[in-house]
C-alpha cells in the first residue's frame, strides 16, 4: 500500500485535507435551494463510502509496503474494526447536527464554532493518547484556535436577528454539541490502526481498511440518525422518505455525491498523513478547514452582510488567530 513517511509531505496532505474539509459544504449550500439536507446528506454519504473503497483497491493494495486491503480485512481482530465502525457512528452524529446548524445558521458560524471546538478536543485527546510533537506549541496553537472561536460567537451574536430569532439560537447549540461529539470520532478511527504503517501488527487495521469500515459506519447509521431527522427535523416541515426519489434528480443527486467524496479526500489524506505527521497534528491541521468554510461564509456566501458596523474587524481578528494557532500547530513537530 501507499505509505507517507515525509512530514513535510504530511503537513502538505494536511493542507488539502483543509481545503476539503472546508469547502464540502458548498455542495449543501448549491443543493439547498431545491433539497432538504436530510436527502443530500444520503447521498453525502454514499459519496463518502464510495470514494474509500476506490482508495482501498488502489493505493491500499499496491506496493510493497504495509499489508494490502483485502488481506488486511480478513486478519482485522473484531475489537478494532468496531472502533473504526463507532468512529463513523459518532462522526455521523455529529456531522449531522453540523450540516442542520449549517442550514439554519450558515456556514460562518457552524463551522467555525463547531469544527473549532473539535479541533481542540480533538488535539488535546489524540495528544494525550499519541504525544508526538511539542506540547507547549501545540496546546498554544490549540488556545489561539479557542479565542478564534470566541471571537466568532461575539461576531455572531452582533448580526440583527440573531438576539431574537429562536432559529439562530438553536444554530448555535446544534454547532457546539456537534463540535463537541466531532472531536471525539477521529480517536476511536486512530485506536482502531496499527502504529506502524510499513510492518502493522496482525489485527490492527491500516489506514485504507479503517477508512472503509468508519464509512459504512457512517452510512448505516444514517437509518437510525437521517430518518429520524426526516420525521422530526430541527426546523422546517417534515420529509417523506420518498421524496429521494421522488424529487431527487440526477444533477442533485451527484452534487451529494461529490460533496462527500471532497470531505473523504480530505478524510483519507488526514489518516495516511497520521503515521508520519502523528494523530493530534494531522487531526489539528485538517480541522484548520474551519477558516476556510468560514472564508466561504463570509466573502462568498455574504453570511454576514448584514452585521452592523465593527463586525469585519472582529472577523479578521478570528482569521488572524486560526492563522496564528495552525502554524504553531505545524511548528510542534519541526522544533
Amino acid at each position: 500500500m501507499v505509505i507517507v513517511e515525509s512530514y513535510v509531505l504530511a503537513v502538505i496532505l494536511c493542507f488539502v485535507t483543509m481545503l476539503c474539509w472546508g469547502s464540502w459544504a458548498n455542495t449543501q449550500k448549491l443543493a439547498s435551494k431545491e433539497w432538504k439536507f436530510q436527502l443530500f446528506y444520503w447521498d453525502y454519504s454514499i459519496g463518502v463510502l464510495l470514494l474509500t473503497i476506490i482508495l482501498a483497491f488502489t493505493l491500499g493494495s499496491f506496493g510493497d509496503s504495509g499489508r494490502g486491503f483485502m488481506e488486511d480485512l480478513s486478519l482485522a481482530e473484531g475489537s478494532n474494526i468496531w472502533s473504526a465502525l463507532l468512529g463513523g457512528i459518532v462522526f455521523n452524529l455529529a456531522n449531522i447536527l453540523l450540516v442542520a446548524a449549517i442550514d439554519i445558521a450558515g456556514m460562518a458560524v457552524a463551522f467555525p464554532i463547531g469544527i473549532g471546538l473539535a479541533l481542540v478536543i480533538g488535539v488535546i485527546t489524540n495528544y494525550v493518547a499519541t504525544p508526538l510533537g511539542d506540547p507547549i506549541l501545540i496546546f498554544i496553537g490549540v488556545t489561539f484556535v479557542a479565542i478564534a472561536i470566541i471571537i466568532d460567537a461575539i461576531a455572531y451574536g452582533k448580526l440583527p436577528s440573531a438576539s431574537t430569532d429562536k432559529s439562530k439560537t438553536k444554530g448555535l447549540v446544534l454547532s457546539i454539541i456537534a463540535g463537541i461529539a466531532m472531536g471525539f470520532f477521529y480517536r476511536f478511527v486512530a485506536s482502531s490502526m496499527a502504529s506502524d504503517f510499513v510492518s502493522p501488527e496482525i489485527g490492527k487495521l491500516t489506514p485504507y481498511t479503517a477508512l472503509v469500515i468508519f464509512a459504512v459506519g457512517l452510512l448505516v447509521s444514517n437509518i437510525v440518525f437521517v430518518t429520524l431527522i426526516m420525521v422530526r427535523p430541527f426546523s422546517g416541515d417534515k420529509v417523506a422518505p420518498m421524496d429521494y426519489f421522488r424529487k431527487g434528480n440526477p444533477k442533485l443527486h451527484m452534487v451529494g455525491i461529490l460533496g462527500g467524496m471532497i470531505w473523504s479526500v480530505g478524510m483519507s489524506l488526514s489518516i495516511i498523513a497520521s503515521g508520519a505527521a502523528g494523530f493530534a497534528i494531522s487531526y489539528g491541521l485538517g480541522q484548520g478547514a474551519t477558516m476556510v468554510a468560514a472564508f466561504w461564509g463570509v466573502y462568498i456566501w455574504k453570511e454576514f452582510k448584514d452585521a452592523p458596523e465593527g463586525t469585519n474587524k472582529l472577523l479578521n481578528i478570528m482569521f488572524a488567530c486560526f492563522i496564528v494557532g495552525l502554524t504553531l500547530i505545524i511548528a510542534a513537530r519541526v522544533v
